[in-house]
């Protein structure tokens, strides 16, 4: 089977799927045929992707408003999909939120909620349900793939919360991958370095790097980030890419930059 239709008959969810990284990832997830419901907090902003989305590739999209960080919304986001899809195959835990560029003590105790509300909560409640839905359907089984960013590995200045979610996904993916075994389900993370998305335009004019100094970066399209998750998502559930590490080859993450 072709990576172009290994997801044919498949249903998969991408929170915060209607922009960035999270959009390149749905347009891929359609190319390679699947149906994909995206989720986010701004409905407008994601009935607006779905229908370009929808046009553009063909495929079949569904937007889903959801606050990944809330239980109970995030309870009504899955009963839709098996209410509407009866199965979900695979999960993208994407949403996620920065903060802003300043020292650690000057960052408030509603900033830090936030983050590992949107970051960690929200993707331990997304697999939370994820796993009791995929070991109820048949065929049992699925595959989750969260978003770990290079964060997940190594810090940049000024970015503690950000930080410690990502290391802890690290933990999740882990034990998900661990727990998910015995019902068929695979868990695998993906750490993404400096794809183009809003989110990283100021790469270009400069950031602040580990030396005090600020420099501007290089990107990568975000369509190469689509493109490594079908292939994760495009294996038998019998092998798991564990993590992934895609990155601009000549930022500064390994050595001293």
């Amino acid at each position: 089977m072709s990576k172009e239709d290994s997801g044919k008959g498949k249903i998969a969810l991408v929170t915060g799927g209607g922009t960035g990284v999270g959009k390149a990832i749905t347009t891929a997830l359609l190319g390679a045929g699947y149906t994909v419901v995206i989720s986010g907090r701004r409905k407008d902003v994601l009935e607006d992707a779905a229908r370009a989305l929808g046009t553009e590739t063909g495929g079949t999209v569904k937007a889903i408003s959801a606050d990944v960080s809330d239980p109970k919304s995030v309870a009504a986001l899955f009963e839709a999909i098996k209410s509407g899809f009866g199965r979900l195959d695979l999960l993208i835990n994407n949403a996620g939120v920065n903060v802003p560029n300043i020292p650690m003590e000057e960052l408030t105790f509603d900033h830090w909620n936030s983050i590992v509300g949107a970051n960690l909560t929200g993707v331990f409640l997304c697999t939370q349900q994820a796993m009791k839905l995929m070991k109820a359907q048949t065929p049992r089984g699925g595959r989750i793939i969260n978003n770990g960013s290079i964060s997940a590995q190594t810090p940049r200045p000024n970015s503690a919360p950000y930080t410690a979610t990502k290391h802890a996904v690290t933990g999740l993916t882990k034990s998900t991958a661990l727990d998910g075994r015995p019902f068929d389900i695979a868990c695998g993370q993906i750490d993404i370095g400096n794809a183009t998305t809003e989110m990283t335009s100021k790469m270009a004019t400069g950031v602040l790097q580990a030396n005090g100094e600020t420099a501007s970066e290089p990107t990568i399209p975000a369509h190469y980030i689509g493109d490594a998750v079908v292939h994760m998502a495009s294996l038998p559930l019998e092998a798991n890419v564990l993590t992934m590490t895609i990155m601009a080859t000549k930022m500064p993450l390994v050595g001293r930059g």
